[in-house]
């Protein structure tokens, strides 16, 4: 399967008013996830949990590669599901580390899917910052670099 590129004259656009996708623009997911039957209600639409849950991985990939402790998330900020996810849709994860602070990290995950049957196209799912704080082995914030 073949995924056209912003300039190719078979992309085809985002509807009216959608954010743009982080797809063409040369940016690696941290995660991708096919979704499966399993992963949706009788209507055929993925569960916004299974949703939350891949984010959350995602984020959690991001932070570790700004520190070795242990992470543990405290908050997600506002997440609205702006398109829906369907079963046999390619869900991707991109990360950026907004923030790092003395305890936490702050990571902004862009969720996009490509869809499974033609045309393939690219949608934007949903955008959330989520905060994740260095603990030690009681479970007490610890400075996220030694």
């Amino acid at each position: 399967m073949t995924r056209s590129k912003p300039g190719n004259p078979s992309h085809r656009p985002d509807k009216a008013g959608s954010p743009p996708t982080r797809s063409g623009t040369g940016l690696q997911p941290a995660i991708r996830v096919v979704m499966m039957p399993r992963d949706a209600n009788y209507l055929g639409t993925i569960f916004g949990g299974v949703i939350l849950s891949s984010l959350d991985l995602a984020g959690a990939v991001e932070a570790h590669q700004n520190t070795d402790r242990k992470l543990v998330t405290t908050a997600m900020h506002e997440v609205k599901f702006i398109a829906p996810v369907f079963v046999g849709d390619l869900v991707s994860f991109y990360t950026e580390t907004v923030r790092i602070g003395n305890t936490s990290i702050t990571v902004r995950v862009t969720v996009e899917a490509t869809r499974a049957l033609s045309p393939h196209e690219t949608v934007r799912v949903t955008q959330a910052e989520v905060v994740y704080v260095a603990i030690d082995e009681t479970g007490k914030p610890v400075p996220v670099r030694p």
